[in-house]
């Protein structure tokens, strides 16, 4: 039974600053999802981390849906109305286009979806970034997926002993959607040296190779810079991340993240520091902002949840319906072996992976053009 896993977020307006939504414009966000439980969506939750609004949908429209998006749009336009008559710093600030197009790709708030075909328990974590630029998610997701001392499943477990096909996305080229196909362990060399420049290069997909039609994980790359044309806040990527059986255990994703590693974006994205994990609806910090990653594990969508000192895990479910089976990216071809690509051009000194310019041959370079 196809179903989807919705993520869509946005910052339109918070108290004193980039610190939390108001309670009323994040009960308007609630109230309008919460309308269409049973009826467009199978189910849905909303929460926030900082001072962004995150709608986490579950429905059988598959990815893309227009109707979900038109309503996660008019949930944050009509909340960010109520932002505005507030006087809340920033409404509306990632609402970037007045008209609706169809997804709210391109628009301005962040999204991150996966269609997939439900297991007996479909175990999955949503990840919610605040302060954060792009690529916030790349080492963690690496190390969870590509690094068997922080994931012995890959050693372990024959469903991923054959590893991962990587979708990283080139976000300086706006021209069209630039994903880069690598498969680990084959090619970790090469997908460590694109992973390392979180302001060029974010993980937008991973898929298993052992079983190539079951998506992993999906992480939103939207790059507000690219819409609006100049700086106008960071990118703050929500993800989905399947775990267990097939995939890493939630035991082996969670580890990845105790590694806080330094990433951009922070006031004015002006700074790199540690991303640091905190429980869901959290403020944001008043001493610069430490990048929120609030994490939430969702097994079957119920009420009841449980608070590690981390984190906090929902325990949420998703239950059967129908929708258009999306196929994984597939390679367009390689490039020409004499020109150089995906250039790893990170001139931070500050992040975990020390910034070189390094250089991969594109005769090892694949990519899908959009």
């Amino acid at each position: 039974m196809r179903v989807t896993i919705s993520v869509i977020k946005a910052d339109i307006g918070a108290i004193g600053g980039h610190t939390m939504p108001s309670a009323e414009i994040l009960g308007i966000v609630r109230d309008r999802v919460e309308r269409e439980r049973k009826k467009l969506l199978i189910d849905a939750f909303v929460c926030h981390t900082g001072d962004d609004i995150a709608m986490i949908m579950t429905h059988a429209k598959g990815q893309d849906s227009p109707d979900v998006h038109q309503l996660a749009w008019d949930a944050l336009i009509k909340a960010t109305d109520k932002a505005k008559s507030q006087g809340l710093y920033g409404a509306g600030q990632d609402l970037l286009k007045e008209a609706f197009s169809g997804n709210v790709r391109g628009l301005g708030p962040g999204s991150a979806e996966i269609e997939l075909d439900e297991r007996p328990s479909e175990a999955f974590m949503v990840t919610l970034g605040d302060k954060c630029g792009p690529g916030a998610f790349n080492l963690p997701l690496y190390l969870a997926f590509a690094d068997p001392m922080y994931s012995p499943g890959l050693m372990l477990s024959e469903g991923l002993h054959d590893g991962f096909t990587f979708h990283i996305m080139d976000m300086d080229h706006t021209e069209g959607d630039r994903v880069i196909v690598l498969e680990a362990p084959e090619r970790l060399y090469d997908i460590a040296s694109l992973l390392r420049d979180t302001n060029r290069y974010a993980i937008e997909a991973i898929w298993s190779r052992k079983y190539p039609n079951e998506q992993a994980a999906a992480v939103g790359t939207t790059r507000l810079r690219n819409i609006a044309g100049r700086y106008v806040g960071k990118d703050d990527p929500p993800a989905v991340i399947r775990v267990q059986k097939i995939f890493p255990a939630t035991e082996e994703f969670g580890p990845a993240f105790a590694v806080a590693p330094f990433v951009g974006g922070d006031t004015r994205g002006s700074h790199n520091l540690p991303l640091m994990p905190v429980p869901m609806n959290t403020p944001a910090s008043t001493f610069f902002c430490c990048r929120w990653s609030q994490r939430l594990g969702s097994r079957c969508m119920m009420a009841s949840s449980r608070r590690p000192s981390t984190c906090s895990l929902i325990r949420s479910g998703i239950r059967s319906g129908t929708g258009s089976q999306r196929k994984p990216l597939r390679c367009a071809g390689k490039a020409s072996s004499n020109r150089r690509c995906c250039p790893c051009q990170s001139s931070s000194t500050a992040e975990l992976w020390l910034g070189c310019e390094s250089w991969i041959p594109s005769s090892r370079c694949e990519t899908v053009r959009g």
